[in-house]
Protein backbone atom coordinates (compact mmCIF):
# COMPACT_ATOMS: atom_id res chain seq x y z
CA UNK A 1 0.00 0.00 0.00
CA UNK A 2 2.80 2.17 0.62
CA UNK A 3 4.60 1.93 -2.30
CA UNK A 4 0.92 2.75 -4.08
CA UNK A 5 0.70 5.73 -2.02
CA UNK A 6 4.37 6.86 -2.58
CA UNK A 7 3.49 6.12 -6.78
CA UNK A 8 0.52 8.06 -6.81
CA UNK A 9 2.24 11.22 -4.80
CA UNK A 10 5.26 10.79 -8.09
CA UNK A 11 2.95 10.48 -10.92
CA UNK A 12 0.41 13.13 -9.44
CA UNK A 13 3.65 15.41 -8.88
CA UNK A 14 4.73 14.99 -12.36
CA UNK A 15 1.74 15.78 -14.14
CA UNK A 16 1.02 19.16 -11.68
CA UNK A 17 4.65 20.13 -11.63
CA UNK A 18 4.97 19.76 -15.61
CA UNK A 19 1.43 21.10 -16.51
CA UNK A 20 1.35 24.34 -13.96
CA UNK A 21 4.71 24.58 -12.23
CA UNK A 22 6.67 23.24 -9.30
CA UNK A 23 5.51 26.68 -7.10
CA UNK A 24 1.79 26.92 -8.62
CA UNK A 25 1.53 22.89 -7.31
CA UNK A 26 1.25 23.53 -2.72
CA UNK A 27 1.13 20.03 -0.92
CA UNK A 28 -2.42 20.24 -0.34
CA UNK A 29 -3.35 20.46 -4.19
CA UNK A 30 -0.67 17.27 -4.28
CA UNK A 31 -2.52 15.15 -1.16
CA UNK A 32 -6.11 16.25 -2.37
CA UNK A 33 -4.94 15.42 -6.03
CA UNK A 34 -2.97 11.85 -5.69
CA UNK A 35 -5.46 10.60 -2.73
CA UNK A 36 -2.76 10.43 -0.42
CA UNK A 37 -3.00 11.73 3.16
CA UNK A 38 -0.38 13.82 5.02
CA UNK A 39 1.41 11.25 7.56
CA UNK A 40 1.21 8.87 4.01
CA UNK A 41 3.24 12.28 1.94
CA UNK A 42 5.48 12.38 5.00
CA UNK A 43 6.31 8.88 5.17
CA UNK A 44 8.12 8.76 1.18
CA UNK A 45 9.34 12.83 1.44
CA UNK A 46 10.66 14.67 4.43
CA UNK A 47 9.30 17.81 1.96
CA UNK A 48 7.94 19.02 -1.47
CA UNK A 49 11.92 19.61 -2.81
CA UNK A 50 12.15 15.85 -1.61
CA UNK A 51 9.16 14.97 -3.90
CA UNK A 52 10.30 17.39 -6.37
CA UNK A 53 14.26 15.90 -6.69
CA UNK A 54 12.70 12.14 -6.43
CA UNK A 55 10.13 13.24 -9.64
CA UNK A 56 12.85 14.97 -11.57
CA UNK A 57 15.17 11.85 -11.05
CA UNK A 58 12.61 9.22 -12.39
CA UNK A 59 11.91 11.27 -15.53
CA UNK A 60 15.47 11.90 -15.82
CA UNK A 61 15.60 7.72 -16.24
CA UNK A 62 12.41 7.37 -18.35
CA UNK A 63 13.41 10.39 -20.61
CA UNK A 64 16.62 9.09 -21.61
CA UNK A 65 15.11 5.61 -21.81
CA UNK A 66 12.37 6.87 -24.74
CA UNK A 67 15.63 8.74 -26.17
CA UNK A 68 17.82 5.78 -26.35
CA UNK A 69 14.82 3.71 -27.68
CA UNK A 70 13.90 5.98 -30.24
CA UNK A 71 17.38 7.05 -31.46
CA UNK A 72 18.68 2.81 -31.42
CA UNK A 73 15.58 1.94 -33.68
CA UNK A 74 17.68 3.61 -36.25
CA UNK A 75 19.74 0.83 -38.08
CA UNK A 76 22.67 3.00 -39.21
CA UNK A 77 25.12 4.66 -36.54
CA UNK A 78 25.95 7.26 -38.44
CA UNK A 79 21.99 8.50 -38.71
CA UNK A 80 21.88 8.13 -35.09
CA UNK A 81 22.76 11.79 -34.41
CA UNK A 82 19.88 12.91 -36.46
CA UNK A 83 17.66 11.08 -35.14
CA UNK A 84 17.68 12.55 -31.89
CA UNK A 85 15.84 15.46 -33.63
CA UNK A 86 13.17 13.29 -35.27
CA UNK A 87 12.88 11.84 -31.77
CA UNK A 88 12.55 15.14 -30.30
CA UNK A 89 9.24 16.46 -33.20
CA UNK A 90 7.87 13.65 -32.00
CA UNK A 91 7.94 14.59 -28.44
CA UNK A 92 7.53 18.64 -29.19
CA UNK A 93 4.04 17.08 -31.51
CA UNK A 94 2.38 15.99 -28.02
CA UNK A 95 -0.81 17.51 -27.18
CA UNK A 96 0.86 17.81 -23.36
CA UNK A 97 3.94 19.45 -24.34
CA UNK A 98 4.92 22.47 -22.13
CA UNK A 99 8.46 22.45 -22.25
CA UNK A 100 11.81 20.69 -21.10
CA UNK A 101 10.70 19.62 -17.48
CA UNK A 102 14.20 20.29 -16.62
CA UNK A 103 14.55 23.59 -18.08
CA UNK A 104 11.42 24.88 -16.58
CA UNK A 105 12.88 23.30 -13.06
CA UNK A 106 15.98 25.22 -13.50
CA UNK A 107 13.53 28.32 -14.38
CA UNK A 108 11.56 28.09 -10.99
CA UNK A 109 14.31 26.92 -8.57
CA UNK A 110 17.23 29.35 -10.57
CA UNK A 111 19.67 28.50 -6.90
CA UNK A 112 22.37 25.65 -8.61
CA UNK A 113 22.52 24.80 -4.96
CA UNK A 114 19.23 23.56 -5.24
CA UNK A 115 19.20 19.62 -5.20
CA UNK A 116 15.99 20.17 -7.62
CA UNK A 117 18.11 22.51 -9.68
CA UNK A 118 21.11 20.31 -9.66
CA UNK A 119 19.56 17.07 -10.32
CA UNK A 120 18.08 19.27 -13.68
CA UNK A 121 21.65 20.21 -14.65
CA UNK A 122 22.43 16.53 -14.41
CA UNK A 123 19.84 15.53 -16.18
CA UNK A 124 21.41 17.88 -19.23
CA UNK A 125 24.94 16.65 -18.71
CA UNK A 126 23.52 13.08 -19.11
CA UNK A 127 22.26 13.70 -22.73
CA UNK A 128 25.30 15.28 -23.48
CA UNK A 129 26.87 12.09 -22.44
CA UNK A 130 24.85 10.21 -24.89
CA UNK A 131 25.05 12.43 -27.52
CA UNK A 132 28.64 12.21 -27.28
CA UNK A 133 27.97 8.64 -27.53
CA UNK A 134 26.65 8.75 -30.63
CA UNK A 135 28.40 11.09 -32.26
CA UNK A 136 31.26 8.64 -31.39
CA UNK A 137 29.85 5.45 -32.73
CA UNK A 138 29.53 7.85 -35.82
CA UNK A 139 32.85 8.23 -36.38
CA UNK A 140 32.35 12.20 -36.20
CA UNK A 141 35.37 14.34 -35.41
CA UNK A 142 35.53 16.28 -31.77
CA UNK A 143 32.27 14.24 -30.42
CA UNK A 144 32.79 16.34 -27.26
CA UNK A 145 32.24 19.80 -28.92
CA UNK A 146 29.55 18.36 -31.08
CA UNK A 147 27.49 17.32 -28.37
CA UNK A 148 27.79 20.06 -26.59
CA UNK A 149 26.47 21.76 -29.92
CA UNK A 150 23.36 19.27 -30.54
CA UNK A 151 22.60 20.08 -27.03
CA UNK A 152 22.11 23.35 -27.93
CA UNK A 153 20.11 22.92 -30.86
CA UNK A 154 18.03 20.39 -28.78
CA UNK A 155 17.15 23.34 -26.25
CA UNK A 156 16.59 25.96 -28.04
CA UNK A 157 14.28 24.19 -30.25
CA UNK A 158 12.42 23.13 -27.02
CA UNK A 159 12.46 26.57 -26.15
CA UNK A 160 11.38 27.69 -29.52
CA UNK A 161 8.55 25.48 -29.71
CA UNK A 162 7.21 26.25 -26.74
CA UNK A 163 7.07 29.93 -27.85
CA UNK A 164 5.71 28.94 -31.37
CA UNK A 165 4.05 26.37 -30.21
CA UNK A 166 4.70 24.36 -32.85
CA UNK A 167 7.09 21.32 -33.10
CA UNK A 168 8.98 22.51 -36.42
CA UNK A 169 11.50 23.79 -34.73
CA UNK A 170 12.84 20.88 -34.41
CA UNK A 171 13.21 20.20 -38.07
CA UNK A 172 14.92 23.38 -38.43
CA UNK A 173 17.71 22.41 -35.28
CA UNK A 174 17.99 19.14 -37.72
CA UNK A 175 18.74 21.06 -40.64
CA UNK A 176 21.21 22.93 -38.67
CA UNK A 177 22.40 19.60 -37.11
CA UNK A 178 23.14 18.27 -40.25
CA UNK A 179 25.47 21.03 -41.85
CA UNK A 180 27.42 20.65 -38.41
CA UNK A 181 27.91 16.87 -38.88
CA UNK A 182 28.50 17.24 -42.48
Amino acid sequence: MATQAKQRLLTTAEELFYAEGIRAVGIDRLLQESGVGRASFYRHFASKDDLVVAVLEDRDHRWLDWLRTSVESVDDSAARPLAVFTALAERLARNDFRGCAFINTMIEMADPASPAHQVADRHKRRVITYLTELLTAADQPDPDILATELALLIDGAIVTAVRENSPAAADRAAAIAARLLA
